[in-house]
């Protein structure tokens, strides 16, 4: 809190990393509410924690990879159909982001930049800037510090090295038929109940790190966060299209909260909250504000906004 004390005093514009995670993940809109109005941040990213293990390192895993705190970690890979106690559960990853959305549709749109609320509206467009949620990836390999160069920051293991820039040039790792095939296998190993999806435009299935249980129809490579990501795009595909409508003719996408405010006027005060946290409208999302409490900063990451870089522990990423 200091060093963001330091930022703000020189008036150093700063975007907050949040991780999601099974501490934070039934607290959406207090975690939004305490960056907004007592840290002041204006650009936030949230992203879910979801560790993956096996039968055999789970129980080492849940104790941080280790059996000594102070020792040598095992190395994180991408296996495993399990996840740590750590990792945010998928319908609550979805119901946080979507609490945070209620929140932000009615008094933020247009003055606090949520990243994943701009990608998704950028991709009414067809337009994707964000990894995740495009139909391809692969272009943000991960440069280590002795030179080698893996596919992707979250695949930083033997089977995804591409090289060595001392022995090969970046340029010929970046284009190589691996490195190609790794971009498009996001989008052709997609399962069945993926391709058919009517948000498919809107997720793309995710991040490949997250493909690790079954589809409803048995099939493998299935999203581990999909219940999530479909309530959350499915939930705010009304107001995001209205916002695409408003940007194409011209309009300001933040008038969007005129109309959610009309909506709000129309719905007494004890009908169901339209976040579906199963509260009482006032009680929810139509409070004036919830008063900001203490809140845990240690899942959250503040850096500078441009360019923004972070470093993410591998094993919590």
């Amino acid at each position: 809190m200091k060093g963001l004390g330091h930022l703000r005093a020189h008036r150093v514009e700063f975007n907050i990393l949040c991780t999601v995670n099974a501490a934070n993940q039934a607290h959406g809109r207090r975690v939004y509410q305490f960056f907004r109005d007592e840290l002041g941040a204006t650009w936030i990213q949230f992203i879910p924690i979801v560790e993956r293990a096996t039968t055999e390192t789970l129980d080492i895993a849940n104790r941080g990879w280790s059996a000594d705190p102070r020792g040598k970690r095992l190395l994180y890979t991408q296996t495993g159909t399990l996840v740590t106690n750590r990792s945010v559960g998928a319908r609550q990853y979805g119901q946080f982001l979507i609490d945070v959305f209620e929140e932000w549709v009615r008094r933020d749109v247009g003055k606090v930049y949520v990243q994943l609320f701009d990608v998704t509206l950028e991709a009414a467009f067809g337009r994707y800037k964000l990894c995740i949620h495009a139909p391809t990836c692969g272009y943000g390999p991960a440069l280590e510090y002795n030179g080698d160069l893996y596919a992707c920051d979250h695949f930083v293991e033997p089977r995804f090295r591409l090289g060595n820039i001392h022995e090969t040039h970046l340029l010929e790792m970046v284009a190589s038929t691996a490195q190609r095939k790794f971009g498009d296998d996001k989008r052709d190993t997609l399962t069945r109940q993926c391709r058919q999806c009517e948000v498919r435009a809107l997720c793309n299935g995710g991040c490949p790190k997250d493909r690790f249980v079954l589809s409803r129809d048995g099939e493998p490579g299935h999203n581990y966060l999909c219940e999530g990501l479909y309530a959350f795009f499915s939930h705010t595909r009304p107001a995001m299209a209205q916002m695409a409508r408003l940007y194409a003719q011209g309009k300001a996408p933040m008038e969007v909260m005129a109309s959610v405010r009309a909506d709000d006027a129309k719905r007494g005060p004890y009908a169901p909250c339209p976040c579906g946290s199963g509260r009482k409208f006032r009680f929810c999302h139509g409070a004036a504000r919830v008063p900001p409490g203490t809140m845990l900063t240690k899942t959250s990451t503040i850096t500078s906004a441009a360019p923004t870089m972070h470093s993410v522990d591998r094993n919590q990423s």
